[in-house]
């Protein structure tokens, strides 16, 4: 697709794999779709954070431990009413109450969160998880 030869492009693959640039393959599951054992769902909340700011650091310590907390599945710095949005998951909505509770909002400097559970993915990482519309155009001839 590149135009470029296959023993260029696999070396920058492996030099960006080993640099880190590339951090790892993934597949992308509609659980949806996947005859799965029912008691076995995952919920999935965004937890927005309000901070308190360090001077010298900024945000970046308490996003920095925020990350290493298994529940959590990413952070992200934005602009807006808060500070962070973290997307975490657990095994139900308790747990994940549990972990906001207990674990999250006790972290100094963070003043508040705010969750919002996910009821239904419609896409994810650019994948769209509903049926393509069929064209229900007649046909045309001349």
């Amino acid at each position: 697709m590149t135009g470029l030869p296959v023993a260029e492009v696999s070396k920058a693959i492996a030099e960006w794999e080993a640099s880190g640039a590339i951090r790892r393959y993934k597949a992308v599951i509609d659980w949806d779709a996947v005859d799965e054992d029912p008691t076995s769902e995952i919920v999935i909340a965004f937890i927005d954070v309000s901070l308190a700011p360090a001077r010298g650091v900024g945000f970046d310590d308490v996003a920095a431990r925020i990350a290493r907390f298994d529940e959590v599945r990413s952070v992200h710095l934005v602009s807006g009413g808060h500070d962070l949005r973290c997307t975490v998951t657990g095994r139900s909505i308790r747990a994940v109450s549990d972990f906001v509770s207990q674990k999250l909002s006790t972290i100094d400097r963070v003043r508040a969160t705010a969750t919002y559970f996910v009821l239904k993915t419609y896409k994810r990482d650019g994948d769209s998880f509903t049926p393509a519309e069929q064209d229900h155009r007649l046909p045309v001839t001349p």
